[in-house]
């Protein structure tokens, strides 16, 4: 799919690049085009590299090819983000003073517009009927987000996370297109193409008794990330999915586990074969000695009860202890709550020793913290200990950086 990425000139253009990155991963052709504005926030060539493509803003080049309609016309996506103030009222009048601009009204493409401004511009009545006009003709609003702005205000007009807006984008070209492919086919150079990638996700449970039990706090979004990245560059995946609160992604296959022992047996059969195991799926180390077969009252517990646990398989050790070939490649996880950077690095270090993985993808973790739909920060080390990669931001970014760390091994 052809994707134009307009960039305008606001301090969220940072943060348009991991949008032309998840784009370009995906397998699609991006070019983006940034107001003069906007190049003062991010470079030219970063955008060239992160695209892969020329980077022209300038509305007078490229004449002869009639650049400033041709863009528009071969679209089958235009997504803006940042989108400021001014830009979302250049839009809704029709500007057409720039290459963006005429872009745009060139193009029968759909558009997705990522507003980020001040709070202020956001809810001005000026701002507001441009938007609404802009929704009736159409285009389709991303955010903005409540959260923090530039400096030290806070409120609406945050841009939403990149991994945000290409979902949105890429749901609104199907909506207008259903005829183009959601996965387009991957670069066959990638080395994860045609490998089989298996992943778990989510979190392992073991029952008391019928209605409770014993797990982790896990929502299973890192793992499902991790399944979209790598099917987006061409790998075969089979995600271990362990009681996921998200959506299973589309062209990866999907096997369901429950407690630690279903997990360890799904993937000692679906490892025999793969290229890559990742076990991201937080795992419930211990079991209760004994499940009672109906539920547990109060009035016959008491006050107050004792629980005997038993210690589970360990899952990531057997598994690289099994593997049928010195080549398969095995990450672990480990989720820890201590916040002192080298004394979690030296708990990684003993992990990743005693288990034999190839990496171990250490993330700091708490109440309210490293779970659920916010961002994650990530440090990746090898079997040496030593540090191969460091991500932070939104799930879909830090999957795509530990494929990264992954490939390069």
């Amino acid at each position: 799919m052809k994707v134009v990425v307009g960039i305008t000139g606001g301090i969220a253009a940072y943060k348009a690049v991991g949008v032309v990155r998840a784009l370009v991963l995906a397998g699609h052709d991006v070019h983006v085009v940034p107001t003069l504005a906007a190049l003062r926030f991010v470079g030219k060539p970063t955008l060239e590299a992160i695209s892969r493509n020329p980077v022209t803003s300038d509305l007078y080049d490229g004449v002869a090819e009639v650049r400033h309609v041709a863009l528009g016309q071969t679209a089958d996506l235009i997504v803006i983000a940042p989108a400021t103030a001014n830009s979302l009222a250049k839009l809704a009048h029709g500007f057409a003073d720039d290459l963006l601009g005429t872009t745009v009204l060139a193009s029968a493409a759909p558009v997705v517009v990522a507003p980020a401004m001040h709070t202020e511009m956001w809810a001005h009545a000026a701002t507001q009927a441009n938007v609404r006009l802009l929704e009736e003709r159409g285009v389709v609003l991303v955010g903005p987000a409540v959260g923090q702005l530039t400096g030290t205000d806070a409120g609406a007009g945050r841009m939403a996370e990149p991994a945000d807006i290409v979902a949105a984008a890429i749901d609104a070209a199907l909506a207008a297109n259903p005829a183009l492919d959601r996965t387009p086919p991957p670069d066959p150079a990638d080395p994860l193409a045609g490998r089989k990638v298996v992943i778990s996700a989510g979190g392992t449970r073991e029952p008391l008794d019928p209605v409770r039990f014993l797990g982790n706090a896990s929502t299973g979004r890192q793992g499902v990330a991790l399944a979209v990245a790598a099917r987006d560059r061409g790998a075969e995946v089979v995600l271990l999915a362990a009681h996921l609160e998200v959506p299973v992604p589309d062209g990866v296959r999907v096997v369901a586990v429950t407690t630690t022992d279903s997990l360890l047996e799904a993937a000692r059969l679906e490892a025999a074969d793969a290229d890559v195991v990742i076990m991201a799926a937080a795992v419930a180390d211990y079991r209760p000695a004994t499940t009672a077969q109906g539920k547990l009252k109060k009035d016959d517990l008491g006050d107050s009860t004792t629980l005997q646990l038993v210690q589970n398989p360990d899952v990531l050790a057997a598994l690289a202890a099994d593997r049928p070939t010195s080549r398969q490649v095995v990450v672990g996880f480990a989720a820890e709550t201590e916040s002192d950077r080298e004394r979690l690095l030296e708990l990684g270090r003993h992990k990743v020793a005693r288990k034999g993985a190839d990496f171990l993808v250490l993330n700091e973790v708490g109440f309210g913290r490293g779970f659920g739909p916010g961002d994650t920060a990530v440090i990746v080390i090898d079997r040496d200990g030593r540090i191969v990669a460091e991500a932070a931001g939104p799930k879909s970014s830090v999957g795509a950086a530990i494929l990264d760390a992954v490939v390069r091994a």
